[in-house]
C-alpha cells in the first residue's frame, strides 16, 4: 500500500444520511495533489492486480463491488481506471440497464442473483438492484407499496452473499449539481463523447432533489455490517479512483489469502 494512500471509512451504521452535507469536492483526503495521486494509482493497480491473481487461486473469498451514483459521477471510469491491470478473467463487469419484459416478469432481484460472483471471482456493479429503490421512486415506475418492501428484501439477500462468503463494497460516487452540468456538456462538446449522452440523463437531472432523498434513505437503510457504503468525493476524478482502488486493496488484504499448495504428490516435483 503507498504510502499516505487516501483511505474513507464507511458511512456509520444506523444514522441518518444527508449527502447535501458531504462535500463532492474535498481534497483533504490526498494534499499531495492530482500528480502524486496518479503514481500511487498505478502502484495501487498493481497491488490490486496480484491481490486479483490470488484471490483467484485461492478460490475461497468472492468480492461484489457495486457502483452507484448519479450519471456522469464515473461508474465506467472507475472501472476502467482501478482495474485495468487485472486479469479479465477473475474480473468481469454486469452493468445494468432498464430491466426487459422477461427481466420484469420475475421478482427484482432475479437478474441480480444471476450476476454475482463465484468463489474466486471479483464481480462489478455498474448500477445494480438500487435502482429498483432510487429511481423506480423518483420516477414513480412501482407503487410505494411495492418498493418500500425493497430495503429489507436487499439486506437479506446481501446478508445471504456474505453469509456464503462474498466480501461485499458498495460505492455512492458522489458528485454535485454543477459538476454533472459540466461533464454533460463536455459530452456534446466532444464528438467521441456525443454517443453518452442521453435524454434520460436530463429528466432524471431535473429530479436531483429527489433523488437525493431517495439515496439518503437507501444508504442509511441497507448500510449493513455485512455490506458497508461508502461515499466517494467524485467531482475530481483522480481522486475517486485513488479512494476506491485503496479501499479495494485493503479490503482483500484483510482477506488474509494464501497461495494454495500443490495437490500433487511431493515426488513428481523433480521430473526429467
Amino acid at each position: 500500500m503507498p504510502r499516505n494512500s487516501p483511505s474513507i471509512r464507511p458511512l456509520p451504521l444506523n444514522k441518518a444520511v444527508d449527502l447535501r452535507k458531504i462535500d463532492p469536492s474535498q481534497k483533504t483526503l490526498f494534499k499531495k495533489g492530482k500528480k502524486d495521486a496518479n503514481d500511487s494509482l498505478q502502484s495501487l493497480c498493481a497491488q490490486l492486480a496480484d491481490l486479483q491473481r490470488l484471490i483467484y487461486a485461492e478460490h475461497k473469498h468472492a468480492l461484489l463491488i457495486v457502483l452507484q451514483g448519479m450519471d456522469t459521477s464515473g461508474k465506467n471510469g472507475t472501472i476502467r481506471n482501478v482495474f485495468h491491470l487485472a486479469d479479465p478473467v477473475g474480473v468481469q463487469v454486469a452493468s445494468f440497464k432498464k430491466p426487459d419484459p422477461t427481466e420484469l416478469d420475475h421478482d427484482f432481484l432475479w437478474r441480480i442473483h444471476a450476476e454475482t460472483p463465484q468463489k474466486g471471482a471479483i464481480k462489478i456493479f455498474d448500477r445494480s438492484h438500487y435502482e429498483d429503490i432510487t429511481a423506480v421512486r423518483v420516477h414513480d415506475l412501482a407503487p410505494k407499496s411495492v418498493w418500500s418492501k425493497r430495503y429489507n428484501h436487499i439486506n437479506a439477500f446481501e446478508r445471504l452473499l456474505a453469509d456464503e462468503g462474498t466480501t461485499i463494497l458498495k460505492f455512492y460516487l458522489h458528485i454535485d449539481r454543477d459538476e454533472q452540468k459540466r461533464r454533460l456538456e463536455s459530452r456534446l462538446k466532444v464528438p467521441e463523447k456525443r454517443w453518452k449522452f442521453d435524454g434520460s440523463d436530463i429528466i432524471a437531472r431535473l429530479h436531483w432533489g429527489d433523488y437525493m432523498d431517495a439515496y439518503n434513505e437507501a444508504l442509511k437503510r441497507t448500510n449493513k455490517p455485512w455490506a458497508r457504503w461508502y461515499v466517494v468525493p467524485a467531482n475530481h476524478k483522480w481522486l475517486r479512483n485513488l479512494v476506491v482502488a485503496t479501499t479495494v486493496v485493503k479490503t482483500l488484504e484483510n482477506l488474509g489469502m494464501k497461495y494454495p499448495q500443490p495437490t500433487i504428490p511431493p515426488e513428481w516435483m523433480e521430473f526429467d
